[in-house]
Order: C-alpha cells, then structure tokens, then sequence
C-alpha cells in the first residue's frame, strides 16, 4: 500500500511539473513592445507589437491550438488598416479595411482559383 501511494505521488508531482502554464512574453523593443501569446497547450495564438501606449501595431498573426495560420491582421495606432487574411480551410479571405471600417471582401477559393467580391 505504501509502495501504491508512493507511485501515485510522484505521477502526480511529475504531471504538475510537465503541466507548467507557458507565459505570455512581452520585450520592449525600441518604440514598441512585441507581443506573443499563447494557447492553453503551449502553442504560440498571435504575435504582433503594441505601441508603449498600448495600441495594436503593425502585423498581427493569429494561430490555431495546432499551430496553423488563421489570421494575418495589420494595426496603425489601434485602428484596423490595409487587407486582413483570414484562412479557412480551402477559402482565403482579404478583408480591406479603410478608416478601420470593412471596404471590401473577397473570398478565393484554393481548390477551384474562384474569386468571390462584394464589388459592384
């Protein structure tokens, strides 16, 4: 019985240890602060800069818990600019933002080179 207890507690302490939370990381770098998160499992969500007054800035990348691509997003100040990607499985979208407002959206279609527009 002794030996079972003493089993137990080392899986456990042994699971605590491997099951470390992994924190996000912050390094200040020149004007702005670059920025990477993290999912519960480990695996990187976003990266991308802050301003030191702490506005988005520049390119963001978002990542799924399995570490594929989701996003492509770009900040000025805080304000949403230039065309976003969103990826989604076979599909593409360009999100276009102007005054941090959508302008356009197109959506391409990998498997069949299909490109769909909200152009008029």
């Amino acid at each position: 019985m002794k030996k079972l207890v003493l089993l137990v507690a080392v899986v456990l302490s042994v699971t605590t240890v491997m099951a470390q939370d992994i924190s996000n990381t912050y390094e200040l770098k020149g004007e702005s602060i670059s920025a990477t998160l993290y999912h519960d499992n480990g695996v990187i969500a976003q990266t991308g800069q802050y301003s030191k007054d702490n506005k988005l800035q520049g390119e963001w990348i978002s990542y799924d818990s399995e570490g594929n691509k989701t996003a492509i997003a770009y900040y000025d100040n805080g304000q949403k600019v230039g065309t976003w990607l969103f990826y989604q499985g076979d599909n593409i979208k360009e999100v276009t933002y102007t005054d941090s407002r959508i302008a356009e959206v197109k959506t391409w279609e990998l498997t069949n080179t299909r490109v769909v527009s909200n152009r008029k």
